[in-house]
């Protein structure tokens, strides 16, 4: 088929896509870049980066659960700042960009909503050929936190209000969209602020001070799916999330 020839003859090169806080996507060539000889327009910065190849496709998802699907040959190239995201997707101007990543269909990722509820979708799913996108995540009257990739048993997911609940993560439906079942019960004004997934072989470990630091207690914080966890642990990142 015509389609598959010409796709198979396109160039296979390395390409690292940078997208900065205001919203500006560009295709940089190669991989390992030094981050911070990257320009950014005044007052700009990097917010996201990925690598992968250029006959590789990029998904973008939104803060209000949708999921774009970009080529990574159709970027603007690395000289300049390069393009506003939203000339290549619609993009409400209250909804920012939450997640990016290169496209791989048989990988699976933990959607989860500031609402606390969430569930597991395979990429596949995700992708779309509209300039819209696709509603991918019901948010209801919340918003798409994070949408981590599945790389482990287990799940921990840790509100605003700094408690932490740990659960298997056979305990979350997989669904190609929706708004999933509830990971953790908040109280007041608290919300969902991030989820990871981990082996329960390797225990929980987490980014924090630049430097992975290991929960060895982790278990003390497994309970059952939207219970309301306990405060997080001693030495826990003070930015309240598992990346610091």
């Amino acid at each position: 088929d015509l389609a598959a020839a010409l796709e198979a003859s396109k160039p296979k090169e390395p390409v690292t896509v940078v997208l900065s806080r205001q919203g500006w996507i560009r295709g940089m060539k190669g991989h390992g870049l030094d981050v911070g000889s990257v320009k950014f327009k005044d007052g700009d910065e990097l917010y996201l980066i990925e690598e992968m190849m250029s006959t590789d496709k990029l998904i973008l998802m939104s803060s209000d659960g949708r999921a774009f699907t970009i080529g990574a040959d159709g970027l603007p190239g690395g000289r300049g700042h390069g393009e506003p995201i939203r000339l290549s997707i619609q993009l409400e101007d209250s909804v920012d960009i939450v997640a990016m990543f290169r496209f791989e269909p048989e990988r699976k990722r933990v959607m989860a909503s500031s609402t606390g509820y969430g569930f597991v979708v395979e990429e596949k799913e995700l992708e779309s050929n509209r300039k819209a996108g696709k509603q991918a995540v019901n948010t209801g009257n919340g918003e798409l936190v994070c949408c981590p990739e599945v790389e482990g048993d287990m799940i921990a997911v840790v509100g605003t209000n700094k408690k932490m609940l740990i659960f298997p993560l056979s305990d979350l439906p997989e669904m190609a969209r929706g708004k999933g079942n509830k990971l953790q019960s908040y109280s007041g004004k608290a919300q969902l602020r991030d989820l990871i997934t981990f082996d329960k072989r390797d225990g929980l470990i987490v980014m924090t001070g630049g430097r992975y630091r290991a929960f060895p207690e982790w278990k003390g914080w497994k309970g059952q799916r939207a219970q309301a966890g306990k405060v997080v642990p001693k030495g826990f990142p003070r930015g309240g999330t598992f990346s610091g």
